[in-house]
């Protein structure tokens, strides 16, 4: 019997895609015990504290702040700048942009809580998030993070002893791997490759329909579980 596992970073307010992913798989797992990504020269922003919405109708980042680490720290370490009133802008942001859509009283009653109340650390935070998305959408897997598994290796190697620590045959990638993963070096180590092949359908009015966005914008605009 096959065992799909996917594996990603615990991202803030993914889009679409990184719920698809986690549909199509059995096991999911959150890959929080790798260095904190970074973009730019020193900055602290990257996909796991900040994701683009719909700001006047274009996209535009909404961030969650945090606190300055060294080079190499965990994603599971980071923690969450709560000094700064992010909480309560990031729910008048959404208010401001999003309260005239059909969906935006069941998706505010889904998010606000989450946004609200939760954990000072980031990877906490974002794994959360997208365990109660994922169960509002009707998309099940199995989740499970990576720093609780006994697991080695970088790059490639890190990613087949996952995908093996928990029982995995398959390994599910997303369009976003090419260039970090090793397809033969996975193969030659008995697991079979398997792409997401994840095509954003338009949802919404046409004319307000921006592909990329967060998982928030289709709540809002939409909210339909995935495969329904």
């Amino acid at each position: 019997m096959k065992t799909i596992v996917a594996i990603h970073q615990p991202n803030f307010f993914p889009w679409l895609g990184y719920f698809d992913k986690i549909r199509q798989a059995d096991v999911f797992v959150f890959l929080d015990d790798v260095s904190y990504p970074r973009s730019g020269s020193g900055g602290m922003g990257s996909w796991s504290n900040r994701v683009k919405i719909a700001v006047n109708g274009e996209p535009r980042w909404i961030t969650c702040p945090v606190r300055r680490m060294p080079l190499g720290t965990a994603i599971r370490l980071a923690e969450i700048d709560d000094s700064q009133a992010w909480r309560v802008k990031f729910i008048r942001t959404l208010e401001a942009n999003y309260r005239r859509e059909r969906g935006f009283a069941s998706a505010m009653d889904l998010l606000e809580p989450l946004v609200r109340s939760g954990s000072p650390q980031l990877s906490e935070f974002n794994i959360a998030v997208v365990q109660a998305i994922a169960a509002h959408l009707g998309v099940k897997a199995t989740f499970v993070r990576q720093s609780e598994l006994e697991v080695s290796g970088h790059a490639t190697e890190l990613l087949i002893s996952i995908v093996k620590a928990v029982g995995g045959t398959t390994y599910l990638y997303g369009g976003g791997a090419a260039g970090y993963q090793d397809d033969a070096l996975i193969e030659r180590s008995g697991l079979e490759l398997r792409a997401q092949s994840f095509a954003p359908v338009a949802y919404g009015p046409p004319e307000t329909f921006i592909p990329g966005l967060s998982v928030i914008d289709y709540l809002m605009r939409d909210g339909r579980k995935l495969g329904a």
